[in-house]
């Protein structure tokens, strides 16, 4: 199937490792002009020899610490230097954030910066060219919203969904749309560093309806396909790319 993306532009954030990077290389494979940001330069520099070696259009890289305070303007304005436009951003860029119920303030404002304060400065800085060009998409990759213990992050990601589902309605009527997609299991170097082989084992075969955790290119088939024109009646959805793993209804 064509999904209609050659010559589109993208930036997408936290690229350099697991599920950024699996979507920063499948647009590429698209024919989309990505710029990938990230703290870690030298990961971002395989993953473009990579896409380069696949004969798909190079990334250009940009090294950035989403924590930096300036971090969303100096994003936005890079690649729209680099690349004139960008027709799609993926927030990707964030962290979990256990946190006891005495822990200090600034534990909790680090968590809300990283998960739901720098998506949203990034996405309002990209937005007003999105709606000159009357075309636009917004790919969050969040996190689930039902907590069985106290953590940042869930709270961040239910606020990004909340201000997704918002902004959708807001700027719908220029083309844009606005979608999150939840991860579920999904294999990275932090999976496999905090669970060992054999919980995975034993929570897939439990737990996971497929009965296996998932990769990030399970995930990056959505992300691409929410960017792409053929998306165009999807905005402000919660998709979760997650095995069955999920139990609510709606």
């Amino acid at each position: 199937m064509d999904l209609q993306l050659h010559g589109k532009t993208a930036l997408v954030t936290g690229a350099s490792m697991g599920i950024g990077r699996a979507i920063a290389k499948a647009l590429a494979a698209e024919g989309v002009r990505v710029v990938a940001a990230a703290r870690r330069i030298e990961l971002l520099e395989t993953m473009a020899d990579e896409v380069e070696a696949a004969q798909h259009p190079r990334p250009i890289l940009l090294k950035q610490d989403v924590m930096q305070d300036d971090a969303a303007t100096r994003l936005a304005e890079a690649a729209l230097h680099a690349l004139g436009h960008i027709d799609i951003l993926v927030n990707n860029a964030g962290g979990s954030r256990v946190l006891p119920i005495d822990a200090p303030e600034e534990r909790w404002t680090e968590a809300m910066t990283l998960n739901f304060t720098r998506p949203r400065q990034l996405t309002h800085a990209l937005l007003p060219k999105m709606i000159a060009n009357r075309w636009g998409r917004v790919i969050n990759i969040t996190g689930k919203s039902e907590p069985e213990h106290l953590n940042a992050a869930f709270s961040a990601k239910a606020g990004i969904h909340a201000w997704a589902k918002g902004l959708s309605r807001e700027v719908g009527q220029f083309g844009i749309t606005v979608n999150s997609i939840p991860p579920g299991r999904i294999m990275s170097e932090q999976i496999r560093r905090n669970y060992p082989e054999d919980y995975r084992k034993h929570f897939a075969e439990t737990e996971i309806p497929v009965r296996y955790w998932g990769e990030p290119e399970d995930l990056a088939v959505m992300a691409v396909w929410l960017a792409s024109p053929l998306a165009r009646y999807v905005t402000g959805a919660v998709i979760p790319v997650d095995g069955g793993l999920r139990r609510y209804q709606f």
